[in-house]
């Protein structure tokens, strides 16, 4: 049987640290009581775990206020939150041309939003955001790294740009959390979201939203948290005015350890390694003819074309046994940025349990199948 090679780590981190594993299964086996709902052990013991992730994440996040931190069913969820949850009907939102579909769709339901046009590298100019903040800008949207390509954007300037025109500021950071240094203070963010199942090596359907005011989002998800049961209005203070219906403890659970985890290693040392090894593929990459790289060297990610093959093409090629995203990334409009459209790209993106030979073993593996197309 053939071995797996796996390097879909941007869409999300197939192998966890084993405490992720082992606080899923404790959490299952002894038992996870309904946060909120009563009195008993159980529930209490939920109640702990919510907490500590919570705290956990402060930490990595560098977040002052530990209940403002929130747990959702995934990063798109936490946008969506924010994007529907802070825009009145004249309000404007900027995004970029590198945003995710998870920012584009909700921008593109809301109905009024400006876009900030990408280079052929996938980066955002600075002067880009200060030119296309409007009177009724009220909240920009930027992704931290792109998730097509690689690029890390300038998103202290997004937020300086937003703040000076007051609007508030939101990153995308589902690429970079785990793999760099995401500082809400630092980077002057109003919101940060991002998966718990990629950088964080937590269990897939897992999000944090981060909210510096709570005040300056209206909840559009309400229904029972557990508190101020006989009230029909949804409770104003943190979590709950965002934690509506079951959480998921079991998942939650394996995510505080994802983010121990990469507080124990360091993210930017998670990050420095996995570039590391996307920069060596990326040096063999540009010496194989037909080959084009795309973006900047600003992560795990390198995303490439071969010549006269759409990347699906280069896909089946490949075969089932190497993992890669090949296509859009729902994000159209970053393809047109970089002016790959037409046929999408290959993304190689690695995590920090790859290894050197992951970078010779897909490396040679291309190198055969251009030999024989």
């Amino acid at each position: 049987m053939s071995i797996m090679l796996y390097l879909d780590n941007a869409a999300t981190t197939v192998r966890k640290p084993r405490s992720v594993y082992e606080a899923v299964i404790r959490a299952m086996v002894s038992g996870s009581g309904n946060a909120g709902r009563g009195a008993n052990k159980l529930s209490i013991g939920s109640v702990k775990t919510i907490i500590e992730a919570q705290e956990a994440a402060a930490e990595l996040f560098n977040v002052k206020n530990e209940n403002n931190i929130i747990f959702t069913q995934n990063a798109t969820y936490a946008l969506n939150m924010v994007i529907l949850g802070t825009l009145g009907a004249k309000d404007n939102v900027l995004i970029t041309q590198m945003e995710h579909n998870s920012v584009l769709r909700p921008a593109v339901l809301h109905g009024n939003y400006t876009i900030a046009a990408a280079d052929k590298y996938g980066y955002v100019h600075p002067s880009e955001f200060r030119k296309r903040i409007g009177d009724h800008t009220k909240l920009t949207v930027c992704t931290h790294i792109s998730n097509v390509c690689g690029t890390k954007q300038p998103v202290n300037d997004a937020a300086k740009a937003a703040h000076n025109a007051g609007a508030l500021f939101m990153a995308d950071c589902s690429q970079s959390a785990g793999a760099e240094t995401v500082d809400m203070e630092k980077m002057d963010a109003d919101f940060i979201a991002c998966a718990g199942h990629k950088g964080l090596m937590g269990p897939m359907g897992t999000g944090i939203l981060c909210i510096r005011d709570p005040d300056k989002i209206r909840a559009v998800i309400t229904g029972g948290t557990g508190s101020d049961s006989q009230s029909l209005k949804q409770p104003e203070y943190m979590p709950d005015k965002f934690h509506s219906g079951t959480m998921n403890i079991p998942a939650i659970a394996g995510l505080k350890e994802g983010i121990r985890f990469v507080l124990r290693e360091g993210a930017e040392n998670i990050g420095a390694y996995e570039k590391m090894l996307s920069r060596a593929l990326r040096e063999k990459l540009e010496n194989m003819r037909g080959v084009r790289v795309y973006g900047k060297s600003d992560s795990g990610i390198t995303a490439f074309d071969v010549d006269g093959y759409g990347s699906e093409e280069i896909g089946e090629l490949l075969g089932e046994n190497i993992i890669v995203r090949c296509g859009y990334h729902c994000a159209p409009l970053a393809h047109k940025a970089l002016g790959t459209y037409d046929g999408g790209l290959v993304r190689v993106s690695f995590g920090y349990f790859n290894r050197r030979r992951d970078v010779c073993n897909f490396a040679d593996a291309l190198y055969k199948i251009l030999k024989n197309i």
